[in-house]
Formats: structure tokens, C-alpha cells, sequence
């Protein structure tokens, strides 16, 4: 007896074929977590659940509690089943999500009034009395939006007219000055020619009378000279002290020989009464500056005959010829 393998109708043993489809790869090794990357993990979780939250942090963990807690109903939840009070509820015909009271009543609340948080110190109407402000302000800027532009303009054509006005007040000081200089003979310059034949310029010193004794129309004009030529002598004083340095003196000089150097100081004396108050001033600079400029124009005419819009002097206190006192007279 022949064994199978010997036999006619033996198939040689097929060998077997992969099966691609159904392959399966070898997965990756997972990584088997260290001692070392153990300790810094979980000190990167300690550092993290020890962190001190800031207040913003916790206020916006607390809003976000308080909101889900809000959003969920308390007749739904396990607790509100076993309550006493939901049970006499339902024995009354309440059902969970109806409205309370009588049927009927299709404006009644479905949901309970939601708690409003107060987050500053201040009292239950203040936020109205806001309101109330916020309300009169905004009212407020609407009527200034409102304004009429020929208001403006008034306005701005009065500020015009009182700077150009300041501005011939103090050219009628000065000119006040120069008139009462020539009168008292202060000011009458010697008749020296330079070399080129005309009468040289007599420079305008402060003056050294009191103040008091100058008109009052014109006494803000050498007032505030004098101000500021003491401040301007006190800066400089002050900076030649920090800045000194030691010089040479030379014992044969004599009085010539300095004054050509330039080594001869003029000592400034300020007036008496620099420092003491002027009430008398003070209160006529007080007015209007219309009035102080028609003041100034009728001691001009009074006392020197000159007409301060005409700019020429009269012989007589008639003035003929004059068109009148105001500026409008002489357009």
C-alpha cells in the first residue's frame, strides 16, 4: 500500500501566499515615561494647582459657576424632587415649566427674576442717579451742537476788537510817556551829530521817580518796564555768580583805562515803590479796556492838547478841526 505522498493523485503541498490585505504592522513601542520626566511633570502640575489665581481670574471662574448654575433649572433636578415645598406645589396643579398663578395669564414668568450682582460699593440708586447725569449731559451737548454760527462768530469778532484795542491802549501809553517826558524836560536829548551828520539818539533810560507820582493812565507802561529790567538784572547777576572766575586786577589802572575795558558796572537802582501795592492801579486796570482807552484819549487832550486818532497836537484846547472824541468820529 502506496502512502498518499507516493501516490498518482498527489498535489504537492502549495506554499502559502501573504496576505497583503489583511498585513497588520508592527506598532510603535510606547514610550515608557522616565524618573526624570516624572519629576518635572509633576512639578510642572504643582506649580500649577499652587499658583495664587489673580482677581480677575477668580471673578471670571465665578461668573462662569454662577451662569451654568443659573442656567439650569432647579424644578428639574433630583433635589427639586424630593423637595416639600415642589410636592404641595404639584398637589396645587403646578407642573415644571408652567407658569405660576391662573392659566390665563399668557404674560406671566416662565422663569424666576434672575439675580443681578453687584460688583462696586456703591447704594441701590446710584445707577439711575448715573443715568440721570449721563441723560443731562448728553442733553447738554446736544444744545452746545445747537449753537447758532452768528454766535460765534460775535464771538470771535469781539475778541479781535478787544486785542486791537489793548493794543492802541498801550501805543497811548507810550505815547503819554513821550508827551509828559518833553513837558518835565526829561527826556530832551543833546544835540550831538554822528558821522554821518544826522543828530544822534538819545537812549530811553528807566526813570527814577516814583511810581505814584506818574499819571495812572500810563503808570502800568513803566510799572511793568521796571518789572521786568529787575528780573532781567537778577538772572543775569545769577548767572555771572555761578559762572565767575577768578581775574587778574591790574593796581595802574585808572578810571579811563577800566571804563575803555568795559570793567565799570552801572549800578541799577530800581524806584521806591517797586514793591509796595498800587490799589489806585490795580483798580483801573480792572476796567474795561474801552474805558481805560477812553480815559487815556481825554487826558491826552486835556493836558496836551493832542488827539490821539487825528495823531497830531492842537494849539489851543479848542482843537479845531477835530472830528470828535471817539474813533468812529474820524472814519
Amino acid at each position: 500500500m502506496t502512502s498518499p505522498r507516493n501516490g498518482a493523485n498527489y498535489a504537492p503541498e502549495e506554499e502559502e501566499e501573504d496576505d497583503y490585505m489583511n498585513m497588520t504592522f508592527g506598532e510603535e513601542p510606547k514610550l515608557v515615561e522616565t524618573s526624570l520626566q516624572r519629576r518635572q511633570r509633576l512639578k510642572r502640575e504643582g506649580e500649577i494647582k499652587g499658583r495664587v489665581k489673580s482677581k480677575a481670574e477668580q471673578a471670571a471662574e465665578e461668573k462662569a459657576a454662577r451662569e451654568e448654575a443659573l442656567s439650569q433649572s432647579l424644578l428639574e433636578s433630583a433635589r427639586a424632587k424630593k423637595s416639600k415645598g415642589f410636592a404641595m406645589m404639584a398637589k396645587m396643579g403646578f407642573k415644571a415649566g408652567a407658569a405660576l398663578g391662573s392659566t390665563g395669564n399668557a404674560d406671566a414668568r416662565l422663569e424666576p427674576i434672575r439675580p443681578e450682582m453687584k460688583e462696586d460699593r456703591g447704594g441701590i440708586g446710584l445707577d439711575s442717579e448715573r443715568k440721570r447725569k449721563l441723560n443731562e449731559a448728553a442733553a447738554q451737548s446736544e444744545k452746545k451742537l445747537k449753537v447758532d454760527e452768528t454766535e460765534f462768530r460775535d464771538r470771535v469778532r469781539r475778541e479781535r476788537e478787544q486785542a486791537r484795542m489793548e493794543r492802541q491802549f498801550y501805543a497811548g501809553m507810550k505815547v503819554c510817556e513821550r508827551m509828559d517826558e518833553e513837558n518835565q524836560g526829561d527826556s530832551t536829548p543833546e544835540k550831538t551829530e554822528g558821522e554821518s551828520g544826522e543828530p544822534a539818539k538819545k537812549k530811553r533810560t528807566l526813570p527814577t521817580r516814583p511810581l505814584k507820582s506818574i499819571p495812572v493812565v500810563w503808570r502800568g507802561l513803566i510799572r511793568g518796564r521796571e518789572e521786568a529790567e529787575r528780573d532781567r538784572r537778577m538772572r543775569h547777576d545769577l548767572e555771572q555768580s555761578s559762572t565767575r572766575l577768578p581775574t587778574y586786577v591790574d593796581d595802574l589802572e585808572d578810571e579811563d583805562d577800566k571804563k575803555a575795558m568795559g570793567k565799570i558796572k552801572t549800578a541799577y537802582v530800581p524806584v521806591e515803590d517797586l514793591e509796595e501795592e498800587d490799589p489806585e492801579l490795580e483798580e483801573f486796570n480792572a476796567l474795561e479796556v474801552e474805558e481805560r482807552l477812553k480815559r487815556l484819549v481825554m487826558y491826552l487832550r486835556k493836558e496836551h492838547n493832542y488827539c490821539f486818532w487825528c495823531k497830531c497836537s492842537y494849539p489851543d484846547e479848542a482843537m479845531e478841526g477835530c472830528p470828535g472824541l471817539t474813533e468812529e468820529d474820524h472814519d
